[in-house]
């Protein structure tokens, strides 16, 4: 391939790419028209299985966290909130539940998918995010939606056969009230073949996320941002396992023609929180710009994987509801210090970070209340400079543009003086 045509820079449109916006589309039209029709609606929180209700023939859910970063995404974050700190919500409550908020109580206005329908039945989670419980109450309060709360117990190591006994538990009540509320039998094939379906795209998912082992990396973390969104609404579907295949073979590809969203790379950056939605843009240009490239982050390499995990956690063909089980701690926020340090380790020396930026996140006090130890260790134990910026994921009142990239250029002059110190013999 000709030089000048290896020196594409920026985020190329793929088909991966418009793949995504029509499987988006798709996904919330399918979710209104459906409703519309008389299907039983669920609100759920992002880690509930919702492989689950795949099983029924007739039962559809909604994501209010997925809804609300698209919402932030499409710069309507700060309208939403201040709708919900005007009905006497705190300004420090999460900014996806303010959005949320604001926009269940204002009927779906200026929301970019119209609002979610109306729920017959919430399902939270207390291991992701505790407030989520709170969040879904409130509307168990003001609608008398009927609120099924899974209660995962937070892990300081591998989870227990007990807890794991104990979760299934909850599954199976799950399944049966679900049943008894809409009137529909619950299907174990229809179940068992949208689990695999969610493998096999996880197992696509980790293949796109290892081309950042490449030196340049053959994506950025902003790519996984933005193609994470269809786990949320399409999980347990042939959609999704064929999307993400064509999104790992088109990564791969480009990879094999030299083409990189960042060519002339020379910071290779690890991401540990949520990601900025409103500043996805913004951030990957400038930091482009820069020949930094935040190649990877906590929020989206522990798909797919067990806790203080970073490789894949395969589907053995065995009992779907266990599996799901098993993997219901993927996420990093119900994980203690230990775990949470051991899987960043092993992401660090996979793909060969440079430097952490741990982004302080005033709305998710769960997920960046253990940061400050996890860049002590980062910083001692790794010898991986390391900055903490402050954000906000939804919020974009609460982020100030300046203040975020002085301490992540100060991060890159810290690389390059341990680089430096490195070539002059230096330990």
């Amino acid at each position: 391939m000709p030089e000048e045509q290896k020196e594409k820079t920026g985020h190329q449109k793929t088909g991966a790419g418009k793949r995504l916006s029509n499987i988006m589309l798709n996904d919330y039209m399918q979710l209104h028209q459906k409703a519309g029709n008389g299907a039983f609606v669920v609100w759920i929180a992002i880690v509930v299985p919702a492989e689950l209700f795949s099983g029924f023939e007739n039962v559809v859910y909604a994501v209010p966290e997925s809804h609300a970063a698209m919402s932030a995404g499409k710069g309507v974050g700060p309208l939403q909130c201040e709708k919900a700190e005007g009905k006497g919500f705190s300004p420090d409550l999460c900014s996806y539940a303010r959005i949320d908020l604001g926009t269940a109580f204002d009927g779906g206005k200026d929301s970019p998918t119209f609002g979610l329908p109306k729920p017959h039945l919430l399902v939270s989670d207390n291991n992701n995010c505790s407030l989520l419980v709170k969040w879904f109450d409130v509307y168990h309060r003001e609608w008398g939606t009927p609120h099924f709360i899974l209660d995962v117990p937070f892990c300081y190591e591998s989870q227990k056969e007990q807890d794991l006994d104990y979760i299934l538990l909850q599954f199976r009540d799950l399944i049966h009230t679900i049943e008894t509320m809409s009137g529909q039998r619950f299907d174990p094939e229809r179940f068992r073949e949208a689990v695999q379906y969610s493998a096999e795209a996880m197992m696509h998912w980790k293949r796109f996320l290892k081309t950042a082992a490449h030196r340049p990396s053959g994506l950025t973390v902003f790519d996984s941002f933005v193609q994470m969104a269809p786990f949320l609404t399409s999980r347990g579907t042939k959609a999704l396992t064929d999307h993400y295949r064509l999104l790992a073979d088109e990564t791969q590809e480009c990879v094999a023609q030299g083409i990189f969203p960042v060519p002339n790379e020379k910071y290779r950056l690890l991401w540990d929180n949520i990601a900025p939605w409103h500043q996805l843009n913004k951030m990957s240009t400038r930091l482009a710009a820069l020949n930094a490239n935040i190649i990877a982050a906590s929020y989206t390499y522990c798909m797919g994987s067990l806790e203080g995990e970073f490789d894949l956690y395969a589907y053995d063909g065995g009992d779907p509801l266990r599996y799901l089980a098993r993997a219901q701690n993927f996420s990093v926020c119900p994980h203690g210090l230990e775990l949470r340090y051991r899987s960043m380790q092993k992401a660090i020396e996979s793909i060969g970070i440079d430097g952490v930026v741990f982004a302080s996140n005033r709305s998710c006090k769960v997920y960046s209340i253990m940061q400050m130890d996890l860049l002590k260790r980062v910083t001692e134990k790794l010898d991986v400079p390391a900055v903490m910026i402050d954000v906000d994921h939804a919020d974009a009142r609460k982020y100030t543009e300046e203040n975020a990239f002085l301490r992540i250029e100060a991060l890159l002059e810290l690389i390059d003086i341990k680089r430096n110190h490195s070539r002059a013999g230096f330990a």
